[in-house]
């Protein structure tokens, strides 16, 4: 197997630009194939979410392996609140088999938060377990100990938050890093100063840090994810911004592309998450320098 190109990537100096793709709730994938199609040659790799926010949606490992078709470079995120040790290990064997070479690692929204919220959450293992496993099968051996028939090659991210008033957070972030997670990629950053002290924080960890960020459309997003999602903190002045906006889209892409110019010196790279499809994201990249890759 060829070695990820955005593991060779993260090796380098690249500042690096990954983006979120958003599986369909149904199997109409062509919403999602155009996104990507928006992208290519335009950004690093693709992240393909997993029942992002609780919301049933198409498996990421079936997406992931219709966009590798397509020639794009992936990453499939993985929860580990809808399965168990024995369904994460198999899903894990077959992404490596079909040829997706990077996954990303997280414990995922509580069921209650999302579109069935009677659903039974699963949390077999939490996120630093998880991230153990994968080295476990990455040396040829499953979670019980018994020998693989043949090794998954994978590259191996994680996310956190970006508080370092948060010890927990931060404790689990190192553990993360310890277990052998090779990059982190992390929630919406709006507070530049209080990013420069988790960069701080984490530079005695020695891994590429990708910074998340959501071009905000409107003032009434930025309260809504204020509230709703946890991590996410848009500071008032920047509402006040988008409040008084003639053009709130605009605006959005012009405070977006303000905070990648200072994230450019803090960190490895930017990971695009907006709210919606991804038809401004080539101009978003355009405004902050980062078109071309």
């Amino acid at each position: 197997m060829m070695q990820s190109t955005f593991g060779e990537k993260l090796n380098s100096n690249k500042f690096i630009v990954t983006a979120e793709i958003t599986p369909p709730k149904g199997v109409d994938t062509s919403a999602a194939i155009s996104d990507a199609h928006i992208l290519k040659g335009k950004v690093d790799a693709l992240n393909i979410t997993d029942n992002q926010r609780a919301v049933m949606r198409m498996s990421p490992l079936a997406l992931g392996k219709l966009l590798l078709d397509e020639g794009h470079e992936v990453i499939m995120q993985m929860t580990c609140r809808d399965r168990n040790r024995l369904a994460i290990q198999s899903d894990i064997l077959g992404a490596s088999a079909l040829g997706i070479q990077n996954i990303c690692l997280m414990s995922g929204d509580h069921t209650t938060n999302g579109d069935h919220p009677g659903a039974k959450p699963v949390y077999d293992l939490d996120s630093i377990q998880l991230i153990s496993m994968i080295q476990k099968m990455k040396d040829g051996f499953d979670f019980s100990g018994n020998e693989l028939e043949g090794a998954p090659e994978l590259v191996v991210g994680a996310v956190s938050n970006t508080d370092p008033s948060q010890p927990m957070q931060m404790m689990k972030l190192e553990k993360k890093v310890r277990m052998g997670a090779q990059f982190i990629q992390t929630q919406a950053v709006y507070d530049i100063g209080q990013f420069e002290e988790f960069t701080e924080f984490a530079s005695h960890l020695d891994v590429p840090i990708i910074a998340g960020v959501i071009p905000l459309k409107s003032a009434n997003a930025a309260r809504f994810m204020n509230q709703n999602i946890p991590g996410v903190n848009v500071g008032e002045e920047l509402i006040t911004r988008m409040d008084n906006a003639d053009d709130p889209v605009l605006e959005g892409l012009m405070i977006c592309t303000e905070t990648i110019s200072m994230l450019k010196k803090t960190c490895r790279g930017v990971h695009l998450m907006p709210i919606g499809q991804h038809l401004n994201t080539p101009k978003l990249l355009e405004m902050a320098g980062l078109s071309v890759r």
